[in-house]
C-alpha cells in the first residue's frame, strides 16, 4: 500500500518538512511569512494584508511568497491558526460545564486581543495544529459526559460560532458608538424613544409593550465593556443549559 502524499496546503499548515527549492531566498519559510502577515494585521487590520504588503514586509518579491504560500485564501488560514495559538489548559477538576466556560472565555480573549480575527473567512472545519488543539481541549471536556462523536462535533460548531458572532456584534456595537459619539446607554435610550412613536400596539402587541417599559430607560448599572461581558454570558449559559438537557438525555 502507498502512503498518500500529505496535501501542499496541510503541509504549510503543520510546518512539514518540504523538499528545497531552488530559488528560494535564504532565511524565507513559511514561518516568517505568516508572522509578517500577522504582524501586519495586528497593526492595519485584515484589509491592510496583501501579499504585495507582505513581500515588502520582509523585503522580497511578491513572486517569492508563491514558494511559500499558495495563495491569499491560504495565508488567512495559517494566519488564523498562528494568532489563535494553542488552547490553554482548561477544566481541570471543575466539571464539563465549567470546562466549556472557560474555554468560551478564552476564545473570546483572543478575539478581544485581535479583532481582525473575526473578519477571516471560514473556509472550512479546522485542520492546524493550534485549532486541533482547542478541539482536543473541548473534547476532552466532555469525554465523560456519554455524548457520542456526533453531537461533540455540532457542539463544537455551536459553541465555537457563538463565541465569533458575538464578537462580531460586540465589534460592530463598539464602532458604531464610536460613529455616532454616543455611550450606548445613549443609544438604547435614543432607540426606545423612537420606537415607542413609531411601534403600533395594534399591529405589533408586544412590540409595543417592550417599548412602553421602562428597559431602555434604566441607568446604567455598568460600562459598556461590562454590558457586553453580561450579554456575553448570558447567551453562554443559555447553550451550557441546552447541553445540560443533552447530557441528560442520554445518561
Amino acid at each position: 500500500m502507498t502512503e498518500e502524499k500529505v496535501p501542499d496546503e496541510l503541509s504549510r499548515l503543520w510546518r512539514l518538512p518540504t523538499e528545497s527549492r531552488l530559488g528560494r531566498p535564504a532565511g524565507l519559510d513559511v514561518e516568517r511569512v505568516v508572522r509578517a502577515a500577522v504582524e501586519l494585521a495586528d497593526r492595519d487590520g485584515l484589509g491592510g494584508v496583501t501579499l504585495l504588503k507582505v513581500a515588502q514586509e520582509l523585503d522580497v518579491t511578491k513572486m517569492s511568497l508563491y514558494r511559500h504560500v499558495g495563495s491569499k485564501g491560504e495565508l488567512f488560514v495559517l494566519m488564523g491558526d498562528l494568532a489563535t495559538g494553542p488552547a490553554p489548559e482548561i477544566g481541570a477538576g471543575g466539571g464539563w460545564r465549567e470546562g466549556l466556560r472557560q474555554w468560551a472565555h478564552a476564545h473570546r480573549a483572543i478575539y478581544l486581543r485581535r479583532p481582525w480575527m473575526v473578519h477571516l473567512p471560514v473556509s472550512g472545519p479546522p485542520g492546524g495544529p493550534n485549532a486541533i488543539s482547542w478541539m482536543d481541549a473541548l473534547l476532552r471536556v466532555l469525554r465523560d459526559t456519554g455524548l457520542g462523536w456526533g453531537p461533540k462535533v455540532s457542539l463544537l460548531m455551536v459553541l465555537g460560532g457563538y463565541v465569533r458572532q458575538a464578537s462580531v456584534v460586540t465589534q460592530q456595537l463598539e464602532e458604531g458608538r464610536r460613529d455616532a459619539g454616543l455611550d450606548q446607554t445613549r443609544i438604547e435610550q435614543d432607540y426606545g424613544r423612537a420606537l415607542a412613536d413609531l411601534v403600533d400596539p395594534a399591529r405589533f402587541p408586544d412590540a409595543a409593550k417592550l417599548f412602553a417599559s421602562p428597559v431602555f430607560m434604566a441607568p446604567p448599572e455598568d460600562n459598556d465593556e461590562a454590558s457586553a461581558d453580561r450579554e456575553f454570558v448570558f447567551g453562554l449559559e443559555l447553550i451550557l443549559d441546552g447541553v445540560a438537557a443533552t447530557i441528560e438525555n442520554v445518561a
